[in-house]
């Protein structure tokens, strides 16, 4: 028994090679589609508050969009849907990013996220306190300077709580990740249960994996907010 424990436990965090395979993926997956989620969602959330409506309505067709279409149908489409065109195959760049398992999943991801994220972003914009804004008008800032030392400082600090729901919600849906061949937790888990028949041993383990990584992000959070959401804590006297 305890054989079989030990070879399922490197099925999923050792490395075969130089095949990377189980957690690492899955984190992969997940550091670099919310970084490239995060880093897109910023300005995108500053257009969607903009007063300029051609730039601000179409920063909403595409959250609308990705918000309202399950992931697991946009990475289906990044996959195999695009590929099958005429014209992404006829482009030599395109045809090989798109070959890529790896690549279409990265993509969904990072677009689905980015959706979501920018959505959080753009609510925490509009709640900016009008004191605030004001204060740092009165010093004459400009708009790119208000923007980036008052309002989206205040603004992603207060976003944080809605935001580790957004990381902890991607990181549950790199369970799809399967789809496109890619070697996530999950799809070494199915490969375990093909090989063993082991269900309960093959699963128990990738929800343990998940739930250890769910932990760990839920508790780098709590740490985060109480740095950075210590003045929104009532004061004792």
């Amino acid at each position: 028994m305890i054989e079989i424990i030990q070879e399922f436990w490197k099925n999923y965090l050792f490395t075969d090679g130089y095949r990377i395979t189980g957690l690492a993926i899955t984190m992969w997956l997940l550091v670099v589609s919310i970084g490239l989620g995060f880093c897109l969602s910023v300005p995108l959330a500053v257009a969607r508050v903009s007063k300029n409506k051609l730039l601000s309505r179409g920063v909403w067709l595409y959250t609308y969009v990705f918000r309202g279409t399950p992931l697991y149908v946009q990475l289906l489409l990044c996959y195999t849907g695009l590929y099958s065109l005429q014209v992404v195959r006829d482009h030599m760049l395109l045809a090989e990013f798109f070959r890529s398992g790896m690549n279409c999943t990265l993509l969904a991801f990072t677009l689905n996220t980015c959706a979501y994220t920018t959505e959080i972003f753009a609510g925490a914009i509009k709640a900016t306190p009008y004191g605030e804004i004001e204060a740092a008008r009165a010093y004459g800032m400009s708009s790119f300077t208000l923007y980036r030392r008052v309002i989206l400082p205040s603004a992603l600090r207060r976003a944080l709580p809605y935001y580790s729901n957004e990381v902890i919600l991607m990181l549950h849906a790199t369970t799809v990740a399967f789809t496109a061949t890619v070697p996530d937790i999950l799809k070494i888990a199915r490969d375990v249960n093909s090989a063993t028949y082991q269900s309960f041993q093959a699963f128990g383990i990738a929800a343990l994996l998940y739930l250890v990584i769910s932990f760990a992000l839920v508790w780098m959070f709590r740490r985060a907010e109480h740095r950075w959401l210590a003045y929104l804590r009532p004061q004792g006297k």
